[in-house]
């Protein structure tokens, strides 16, 4: 049967106003025009749709039949239509991302790279920051999506699992605990600890995981950087807790290894963030969407 949807458009139409005049109206089209369509959707289906009445035009038992089926197809494409044209908005725009600053460095780059390649009209900026700046940007606005690990108050925040983030204990080839198996924890406790800033996600891990068993690293050195944590680690100069995503160069290089410490590795999760309650823009939440895909894949 050639139904158009512009006949079934009509059809809806006159049965919503029980009136040819009104239809033509609603629709801005011409009565006549109305009713060639009705005319023609009824020579198509063979039978009659309206019956005429003193109050303007009922529907027939096959116009009652019809009308919930043009209902839910009209309907269908309007949600097509509408699903198009947030697609096409999403392809383009900005979008701001925050990120603590170990994902920042070795985690979000990639994944903001594979959006970008499927919506390369989409601006993208980064800042790298630690996860207090990066809590309190989503929360003044100033921030649409943040990927970051340890979160102390959820509250106002939408938080969804993103990629494991692996900690593990990080030493010189040369260390003289560098062959040793199953670690005791209170042992390696014992050796001098590199360790980043307060404040930082991975050293507030890193003290959790020990005072859950009731002990206190001992703080040889802090220092501001992933990257000069590991070059101290190198030089000799004591053992750290890292992320296995910030060391995998250097485990290649043979420059670091992990130690085989009990209780390790530890494994925590870095974590898609927006707020919560805030209708985000088309691009910030096709990158939501792009990232909780990709996870599914990186995994």
């Amino acid at each position: 049967m050639d139904v158009s949807l512009r006949q079934l458009q009509v059809f809806r139409s006159v049965a919503r106003h029980r009136s040819f005049s009104r239809a033509a109206e609603d629709l801005v089209i011409s009565q006549p025009a109305v009713s060639a369509q009705i005319k023609s959707l009824e020579q198509v289906l063979g039978v009659p749709l309206f019956q005429r009445t003193g109050r303007g035009v009922e529907l027939t038992q096959a116009g009652r039949q019809l009308l919930p089926y043009a209902e839910r197809l009209l309907n269908l494409l309007d949600e097509a239509l509408a699903a198009v044209h947030e697609l096409r908005c999403a392809q383009r725009g900005q979008v701001r991302v925050a990120a603590s600053t170990t994902a920042g460095i070795y985690v979000v780059p990639k994944a903001l790279g594979a959006f970008h390649r499927a919506y390369p009209g989409v601006e993208l900026s980064l800042d790298v920051l630690n996860r207090f700046a990066v809590h309190q940007r989503l929360l003044a606005g100033d921030a649409d999506v943040a990927i970051m690990g340890l979160i102390e108050d959820p509250q106002d925040l939408e938080i969804a699992q993103f990629l494991p983030n692996e900690l593990v204990v990080i030493a010189s080839p040369r260390h003289h605990l560098a062959r040793r198996h199953q670690i005791p924890l209170d042992e390696i406790a014992r050796e001098p600890f590199l360790v980043r800033e307060i404040g930082s996600g991975t050293r507030a891990d890193m003290e959790r995981i020990f005072a859950e068993a009731g002990l206190s690293p001992r703080v040889a050195m802090e220092l501001r950087s992933n990257g000069a944590i590991k070059q101290a680690v190198a030089a000799d100069l004591g053992v750290a807790v890292m992320p296995r995503d910030a060391i995998g160069l250097e485990l290649e290089t043979g420059r670091l290894i992990v130690l085989d410490v009990q209780g390790f590795p530890v494994r925590r999760w870095w974590s898609l963030v927006r707020r919560a309650g805030r209708q985000p823009s088309a691009a910030a939440d096709a990158l939501w969407n792009f990232l909780l895909q990709y996870r599914l894949q990186a995994r």
